[in-house]
């Protein structure tokens, strides 16, 4: 019997747990056909999220966890549970309810058809203000015009990944991760499927605008060098008009005789430079800091305690 695995990255989630828990449940019981394994992978929370997922442990044989050992974020507790899952295909799902497990058996009947990823569109995103989403629409837009590689819109974590993606996924252990363009990256046959994305079922949601920032940050710097070229190519544009400018400063000075005081113009003209210097430096500075963060080449996390039926626990 095929084996799924339904991985749960979790922080600070215990008001949803139980509803969750509750909805994975009844999935399984509706689809006896396949073998289930529910892995949480409790991100560092401060609540009682631990001690619940512990309570399903107890009384359910197909949950597994992976308690990390603090808070390392969403991305990297995506990839301590992709190193830990133990099914033919793993579907990856959000525990705040947004994303329906009941969308589940849709895409199993696809990965049974031969697609390696099955990734889930919004049609809509319930709970969200419109700068949220106008944002993230503009965003979108500008990362697929800087890179080659075709990002996926209003997609998110949530979709099914047949075995031969979990291993490639493996193989990438880059500590600042952007795995929404991993996912694309790795290629293989993918198949879209729509849902309306509901509301949070409780709790507040962690991600703030200053996270999102960095998240954004994260993957231009990931996938593309396009923001070194832009700076390249302002700093080209610079210089040829403050060379054809010198030029008429010049001619007009020789033939017309014409003073040049302009102090505000040339202040203007000086914080212009300097400010697009900083930016410049800004832009180099971002990717030196990937690369000295990538050379120290530490683990990506550590891991408090591991459970699993199918593995030994520690």
């Amino acid at each position: 019997m095929k084996k799924i695995s339904i991985l749960i990255p979790a922080y600070n989630e215990q008001e949803v747990l139980e509803p969750l828990y509750q909805r994975l449940g009844k999935l399984a019981n509706d689809n006896k056909s396949y073998d289930f394994e529910f892995l949480f992978v409790n991100d560092g929370s401060r609540d009682k999220t631990i001690n619940i997922i512990k309570d399903f442990a107890q009384q359910d044989e197909r949950v597994s966890y992976v308690d990390l050992s603090r808070n390392f974020g969403k991305e990297i507790a995506m990839i301590a549970g992709l190193d830990h899952v133990t099914g033919d295909a793993t579907v990856i799902i959000d525990a705040d309810l947004q994303d329906p497990p009941e969308l589940i058996p849709k895409m199993i009947k696809y990965w049974e058809d031969g697609y390696e990823d099955v990734y889930a569109k919004r049609n809509s995103r319930a709970g969200e203000s419109w700068l949220k989403r106008s944002t993230s629409k503009l965003y979108y837009r500008l990362l697929q015009r800087a890179t080659n590689i075709p990002i996926q819109q209003d997609t998110g974590d949530f979709r099914l990944l047949d075995r031969v993606c979990v291993d490639a996924l493996k193989q990438i252990r880059e500590s600042q991760r952007y795995t929404k363009g991993m996912f694309s990256w790795i290629g293989y046959k993918k198949k879209e499927i729509t849902y309306d994305r509901d509301p949070r079922a409780a709790g507040q949601t962690g991600w703030s605008y200053p996270k999102l920032i960095n998240f954004a940050i994260d993957g231009l710097t990931s996938f593309t060098t396009a923001p070194l070229r832009i700076s390249s190519i302002f700093g080209i544009i610079v210089s040829v008009v403050a060379f054809i400018y010198i030029i008429y400063l010049v001619f007009r000075t020789v033939f017309f005789g014409t003073d040049l005081a302009g102090y505000p113009s040339m202040m203007a003209v000086i914080l212009f430079l300097g400010g697009l210097q900083l930016l410049s430096l800004g832009v180099i500075g971002e990717y030196i800091g990937r690369i000295f963060n990538e050379t120290k080449q530490r683990p990506l996390y550590f891991v408090q305690e591991y459970h699993s039926k199918s593995k030994k626990s520690h």
